[in-house]
Formats: structure tokens, sequence, C-alpha cells
């Protein structure tokens, strides 16, 4: 089943997902790039309570993320630094390793809303610094074929020919 794309969505007529894990994270929040029919671009809108955070401190290898504040207050930990955030700002996100790793927190009392916009990779490589994780994933538009998602920790490495017939 196929929906059609829509030109205009307004964010008031968005459905939102609250979830919430542990202490720390907890959101609201829904993708929508796709019923823009926007399928290189993916379009996020975030409304976190105060306190929170959406996601762990993270970076990609090869996804560009670029987040927009649309109101309230926070703090942006970007590789070793930390930046206060308000209504209007617009923060950078770009690929590579853990000097780009990021997460937005919001440190004031009023829910901190953003939308957050990323390029759409077929294949991605997540890292989480603060727990050592990594993410291997890939993002296939073809329903038939089952993606791949697999979330470790470097020291599970195994040789090149671990487990190769005749290796």
């Amino acid at each position: 089943m196929t929906t059609e794309a829509k030109a205009v969505i307004n964010t008031a007529d968005l459905k939102l997902d609250h979830w919430k894990q542990g202490e720390f994270y907890e959101s609201a929040d829904t993708s929508f790039g796709k019923l823009l029919g926007l399928a290189g671009l993916g379009i996020s809108y975030n409304e976190v309570p105060s306190g929170k955070s959406s996601c762990p401190f993270h970076n990609h290898h090869v996804e560009d993320e670029l987040f927009y504040v649309i109101a309230g207050t926070g703090e942006y930990r970007f590789g070793d630094a930390r930046h206060a955030i308000e209504a209007g700002d617009t923060l950078g996100a770009p690929a590579g390793g853990p000097e780009t790793a990021h997460q937005i927190i919001n440190t004031g009392t009023a829910t901190l809303v953003y939308l957050g916009i990323s390029t759409m990779a077929k294949t991605e490589i997540v890292e989480y610094p603060d727990s050592g994780k990594f993410l291997a994933k890939t993002n296939r538009d073809n329903a038939e074929t089952k993606r791949f998602r697999h979330i470790g920790r470097p020291e599970g490495d195994l040789d090149y020919w671990d487990g190769e017939p005749g290796a």
C-alpha cells in the first residue's frame, strides 16, 4: 500500500510516538520525511521534557545531521564541548568519528522542541562513545529485502576467516 506524498505538512498535525527509556531518555517524536515524498532526506519532529534527552551521545560515519531548535532551551553536547542552545539555533552534526559525536539535552524548564534533518544513507555505522557500542545497519526501501542491524562492541571482533569453510 503506497501513501501519496504531501507537499505540505503542519507539525501540529503529526501523530507523535511518546516513549521513555530509564531515567534520562524520553521524547514524543515522529519521522515524517517519507510523508513528504523524500527518499534521501530524513526529518524528525521531537519534543523532549525537561531534564531528558532523546538519544545517547553518538556519531554517524556516513550521515550528516542538522537540528533546528523551535522552542525551549538546552545543551548541545558536541565532541568534547557543550553549548547552550535556545529557540532559533541551528546545530550541525557532520559525519565523522567521535569528534563529531553529539547529543541534545533539555536543561531548561519547558519542553525542548526541535527538528532533526539528516541524509539517509543506505548503509550506516554509528558509534556510542559513552558506552563503547557501535551500530551497523542498512536502510533499504525494498520491504522484501531484510535489513541488517547489529549492535555490538569492538572487543567482540572476529578474525576475517573465522568460521569460513576451508579456511
